[in-house]
């Protein structure tokens, strides 16, 4: 290939391979592109390149535009330089074959567009026809698909035959959080808040979603039977429209539907009662006013029993609950804490799980006139809270309820070294050991609680190893009281829990147990002072004593004290800590006390004198 050094300047823009002589009206070859060019066109003349195409993708990698038109033209030149023949040449009658075949693709490509748009209007005809026959049946003739329809149904209709549609439906959900709960994907949701949500009716219609399965199995459950009577009232008045045929067992408090499916009708009382359901299979379980049970070890029981063999069912778990209630407290760890509300999550289990918030106003048929809202107004404070707010941090007889987040949790900050540090420790094997650490802003003798430990299954060499780590940033091993049960020497001669932590050196002394004056002195602390600032102060970083706190129940039979059947390991490490008496002490005071333990030896090395 051959190009002239220079060429006349009779355009603007200069050939590839050119470059404008600003001197003169020339173009003068760029011997460094040009040689790149020729040796591009070479090969794809010589079959060193497949196409045109890749010849230019190899001009660009060098960092040179070339367009294909151009890059074809040197190829041409360059094959009549060497006499050969220009390629792709065809005959009349080869050209009259290729044009043949093209049409005959295009025909076969424009079938299958055609096709495809038979088969979904078939789809779509299959599917009016069917909704159809929904609608033309009697209202009480047998079906094992149900009455059930779908808005991408109703949508299928004519609209003179939707406006019909509209009056006879027997329920439809609201729109927002009803409508999210029967839609949910997840295995394990709680639909919970405020009263009126529509959160019973949800419950009720969540499992006809396979009332069409031979296999399917319902539970639908409550805390006692009497409790059951007004789901069974209304599951009479929606299940035969929505399935006619269906019959109900009032004995064994069963429906059976057509297609073979059941839905049952149960209670658990007493934890005891969950193993009525043992060697049972469900498809779908359901609990309504779950935070009636004190503890989670009947729904955690029921979890192993959710499983089908119908490939075509997806097992479910559904609950609905009001805030407050003997099991708010369990609930709220399990569904509300974890994630934010409407909001995905895998539990600890590998169960997906999801909140979902009812509030009042998402139920028009009880919120328009606003009576109803009026009676929850009406309410003592924290009833009101839980059932119009659909609040979760309050707690109905709860021990504390002066306690408020916004008033007595505040930001972690840096704490000034010579604040006066103490420490209270509650200690549990079965249950958690618990550890709290207080220090005194000396400017008004605030306590601030700025840091917690609360695990369980910690012998005395693991609680006393954990509390030396977490104590690395302190100034100081912090002094503190422990649990008088942790010096008790229960029918051995070893060492206890107590000798285990000094011997690792933590300056502990018996807590002073008195539960009703510990109570007493924590109500003082949680009183909000002339000033402004409440007597205590928790860093957000201790969620476990936060929890407590806001949720610790009264004793029913004991209103003077706390119901220790519920957990309060870190209220009692609090109570200790505040029994202790911390002060303020100044860095001459500190100083004084250190020098006077440097001096002093003890004769009993266990109790320290």
């Amino acid at each position: 290939m051959k190009l002239p050094k220079t060429k006349p300047r009779t355009q603007g823009v200069a050939p590839f391979a050119y470059d404008a002589d600003p001197e003169s009206k020339l173009f003068v070859r760029n011997d460094k592109v040009y040689k790149v060019l020729k040796e591009v066109v070479e090969g794809i003349v010589d079959g060193k390149y497949k196409s045109i195409r890749e010849g230019r993708l190899f001009i660009e990698s060098k960092g040179y535009k070339v367009s294909v038109q151009t890059l074809s033209n040197h190829v041409k030149q360059e094959r009549e330089d060497r006499g050969e023949s220009p390629r792709y040449r065809y005959s009349k009658k080869e050209k009259a074959k290729m044009a043949a075949r093209r049409s005959v693709k295009d025909k076969q490509r424009r079938i299958e567009v055609l096709d495809k748009k038979l088969k979904s209007a078939k789809a779509t005809l299959n599917q009016q026809t069917k909704v159809q026959s929904k609608l033309d049946e009697a209202l009480d003739a047998s079906t094992t698909e149900g009455k059930i329809l779908t808005e991408d149904e109703l949508d299928l209709l004519a609209p003179s035959t939707k406006e019909i549609v509209d009056e006879k439906i027997i329920f439809k959900p609201n729109d927002g959080p009803q409508t999210d709960f029967l839609a949910a994907p997840e295995t394990d949701v709680l639909y919970g808040g405020a009263a009126g949500g529509g959160k019973s009716y949800a419950m009720l219609v969540d499992p006809l979603r396979f009332a069409h399965r031979a296999a399917h199995r319902a539970l639908i459950l409550r805390r006692s039977m009497p409790e059951l009577r007004e789901l069974i009232d209304k599951s009479r008045e929606l299940y035969p429209k929505a399935f006619p045929g269906c019959k109900f067992r009032e004995v064994e408090k069963i429906w059976t539907f057509p297609s073979g499916a059941k839905l049952e009708f149960g209670f658990l009382e007493r934890d005891a009662d969950v193993y009525r359901y043992q060697g049972q299979a469900y498809s779908w379980i359901g609990f309504d006013e779950i935070t009636h049970l004190s503890t989670e070890f009947s729904w955690n029981y029921l979890a192993s029993r959710l499983r089908t063999t119908d490939p075509e069912i997806t097992p479910y778990m559904r609950c609905t609950a009001n805030p407050g209630g003997a099991g708010a407290t369990w609930v709220k760890k399990r569904y509300v804490n974890p994630s934010e509300p409407n909001e995905s999550f895998t539990g600890h289990d590998g169960l997906t799980r999801r909140f979902i918030p009812a509030r009042l106003e998402d139920n028009p048929y009880l919120s328009t006139d606003g009576r109803y809202e009026q009676m929850l107004k009406a309410l003592p404070a924290v009833q009101r809270k839980q059932l119009l707010e659909g609040n979760w941090d309050v707690t109905e007889g709860a021990a504390f309820t002066e306690f408020d987040v916004m008033e007595h949790v505040i930001t972690p900050f840096e704490i000034p070294v010579g604040w006066e540090r103490v420490k209270g420790i509650d200690y549990g094997y079965a249950s958690e050991s618990a550890c709290v650490w207080g220090t005194v802003d000396p400017s008004d003798g605030t306590l601030i609680i700025y840091r917690e430990l609360y695990r369980k299954g910690l012998t005395g060499v693991d609680l006393a190893q954990m509390i030396t780590n977490m104590e690395l940033t302190d100034p100081y091993s912090v002094p503190g009281v422990l649990d008088t049960a942790a010096w008790n020497r229960t029918g051995t001669t070893g060492p206890t829990v107590g000798e285990t932590l000094q011997r690792a050196g933590h300056k502990l002394r018996r807590a002073d147990k008195n539960r009703i004056q510990g109570k007493i002195q924590i109500h003082e602390y949680l009183r909000v002072q002339p000033s402004g600032r409440p007597k205590i102060q928790i860093f957000n970083s201790c969620p476990n004593l936060i929890r407590e706190l806001q949720s610790l129940p009264l004793d029913k039979s004991n209103p003077e004290d706390v119901n220790t059947n519920a957990p309060d390991h870190a209220y009692d490490a609090l109570r200790y800590l505040i029994m202790s008496r911390p002060k303020v002490n100044d860095i001459f005071s500190q100083f004084r006390n250190l020098r006077m333990e440097q001096a002093y030896t003890p004769v009993d090395s266990e109790f320290g004198y």
